[in-house]
């Protein structure tokens, strides 16, 4: 009877601990915590096993008695393949947010008409030689219409193809004599796990499809820092003849 009496207080004195303010009840429902999580785990199952409504409460109860500082180093059972897919979602959400105009404006002016545009790449066949600025002048002093270069150059990029036998050599011949010292440079942007912006610089050798070299910068990237993403990605490499880039401004930025 004193035996049973001893082992009543003694549960009491626990369950008080457990339910005072103290630390004790606190790792005690991390412990559970971590090992509903690892039954969770062990369930046989070839897919991610549903959550019943009993680990639901036995979760729900353990947040509730565990330090805050203490649930984020709480292992949470999570498959990469949701991680991956809450970071693409979160990179789509902040993009849709920088680069979407929340209010619609209005509809710019209307481009230029049909024979204007006809008259801008005719005037470009006739005279090879002509420039976008002074076929926008020609324009204006034989129609009246003022025209601007850029837009003479739009029309251009997409109306007047250079016929299949233009002077000069194909770019297969190209690539051909300066495949022994050509690299590529391409510059593209991916996100952390913080979605932080990186800028990476990959530098490939055209004849041996070999990586040469990344060059990371965090933010935005200007031409010193284009520059030194360069030196960094070819350090220890001989510099080739030739560099091959697309016709973004910082390539031509005077290192």
């Amino acid at each position: 009877m004193r035996d049973l009496a001893v082992l009543v207080l003694h549960l009491l004195t626990t369950l008080a601990r457990l339910a005072g303010p103290g630390g004790a009840r606190s790792v005690v429902a991390e412990s559970v915590l971590l090992k509903q999580q690892l039954l969770i785990l062990n369930r046989s199952r070839k897919r991610a096993p549903n959550l019943r409504l009993a680990d639901r409460i036995v979760a729900g109860v353990c947040v509730l008695l565990v330090r805050p500082s203490r649930l984020v180093r709480s292992a949470i059972v999570l498959k990469p393949a949701t991680l991956f897919r809450l970071h693409r979602a979160l990179k789509t959400r902040k993009y849709h947010l920088l680069f979407s105009h929340a209010v619609r404006k209005k509809p710019g002016p209307r481009g230029p008409s049909q024979d204007v545009m006809a008259a801008v790449v005719d005037m470009k066949q006739r005279n090879p030689t002509w420039g976008c600025p002074r076929i926008a002048q020609q324009i204006a002093l034989a129609f009246g219409v003022p025209l601007n270069k850029d837009v003479v150059r739009r029309i251009l990029a997409a109306r007047c193809r250079p016929a299949p036998d233009s002077a000069g050599p194909s770019w297969i011949t190209v690539l051909g004599h300066a495949k022994d010292s050509l690299w590529s440079l391409d510059l593209f942007r991916c996100e952390s796990a913080v979605l932080r912006t990186h800028w990476v610089l990959v530098v490939m050798d055209q004849c041996t499809r070999r990586i040469v070299g990344f060059g990371v910068q965090c933010g935005v990237v200007n031409g010193v820092g284009l520059c030194r993403m360069f030196n960094r990605a070819t350090r220890g490499h001989i510099p080739p003849t030739y560099v091959s880039s697309d016709h973004d401004p910082l390539y031509r930025f005077h290192q």
